[in-house]
């Protein structure tokens, strides 16, 4: 089974984390594509776990530095 996500920083997580990413791509509609491998069925977890951790808060502030930059 395959796990899904368009958001970069839960997918740099679960690269992280040493998930496997099986495809990644840039969609016409301009949204990322990243699948991972979830045989184990870990993926679900660590994307909550991601979302509860210090380096969501990274993330939040690398993406809020990029719009002062520019705008």
């Amino acid at each position: 089974m395959n796990f899904t996500t368009s958001d970069i920083g839960i997918a740099a997580y679960l690269q992280l984390k040493g998930i496997n990413l099986i495809r990644c791509r840039r969609l016409d509609s301009g949204k990322f594509h990243f699948e991972f491998d979830d045989r184990l069925g870990e993926c679900q977890a660590l994307s909550l776990e991601f979302l509860n951790s210090e380096f969501c808060k990274f993330d939040n502030n690398v993406r809020n530095l990029k719009k002062v930059l520019f705008s």
